[in-house]
């Protein structure tokens, strides 16, 4: 178990990391190289940017991904020729994606506000990587921000801080849905919404992907509501990945 500090992007994914990882966590390190949990077929696994492309869409959480009263939001879909990059001064902005990402796409929503409770704005991200280890350094470069940024912007007028990070490998503590998975909850603060609200990040890896979602939670809503929403945007993304690779009988 992780207990650190925050490490998020705006639209919810850690995904673009800069600087090293901790030799302990990278590629070659047997404390994180379990077993894959999917059995994929070669042929299935993307191997260039237009089929990674093909693979998101079809995988990518969509407003029912997370339950029912999810909407879009305006912009609902990122440019794919962008990611999120933690700046050195803990600042999140747009840059484009390195070498070893063959595409990244982030979907937005949104809880409305009703019966005195305000919106959940939530995200989702799927990243695919050319290799299952540049997969893991993106996970393993998320511990290292997590140390990096106690508090963090992520656009103008929000920021978040106080956050308490966990990380489990596949097999631990009951997680056997990702071959690693990283989670974080604190608080959140924004012009139009105040704060301080819950707020909450997940990321998982399995092969060569990852998955993340984000809940920003309002005035009236519980961590435990925006979790939720989180687990199951996540959950269905995962079986999604699963479906899509995994050999057919």
């Amino acid at each position: 178990m992780l207990v650190a500090a925050c490490s998020s992007g705006d639209g919810g994914t850690p995904a673009a990391r800069n600087g090293d990882a901790p030799a302990t966590a990278g590629p070659g390190a047997d404390t994180v190289s379990p077993t894959p949990v999917l059995d994929a077929d070669a042929a299935r696994l993307p191997k260039d940017r237009e089929a990674a492309l093909d693979l998101i869409g079809r995988v990518i959480a969509d407003p029912d991904s997370f339950g029912p009263g999810v909407v879009k939001r305006s912009p609902y879909a990122s440019d794919p020729a962008t990611w999120p990059v933690l700046g050195t001064d803990c600042v999140w902005h747009q840059e484009k994606p390195p070498g070893n990402v063959l595409a990244t796409v982030t979907r937005s929503f949104e809880v409305p506000a009703a019966q005195g409770k305000g919106p959940v704005r939530l995200s989702a991200v799927v990243t695919v990587h050319r290799t299952r280890d540049d997969a893991r350094w993106e996970m393993a470069e998320s511990i290292e921000e997590t140390m990096r940024c106690p508090t963090q912007q992520l656009r103008e007028g929000e920021r978040i801080g106080s956050m308490i990070s966990a990380a489990l490998l596949g097999g631990e503590g009951g997680q056997a849905t990702s071959e690693d998975a990283l989670s974080e909850s604190g608080e959140f603060f924004g012009t139009a919404l105040g704060g301080p609200h819950a707020y909450v990040w997940q990321q998982a890896q399995s092969l060569q992907f990852t998955v993340a979602a984000t809940g920003k939670g309002a005035e009236g809503r519980t961590e435990e509501e925006i979790s939720d929403l989180v687990l199951q945007g996540m959950t269905t993304m995962l079986v999604r990945i699963g479906s899509a690779v995994e050999k057919q009988s």
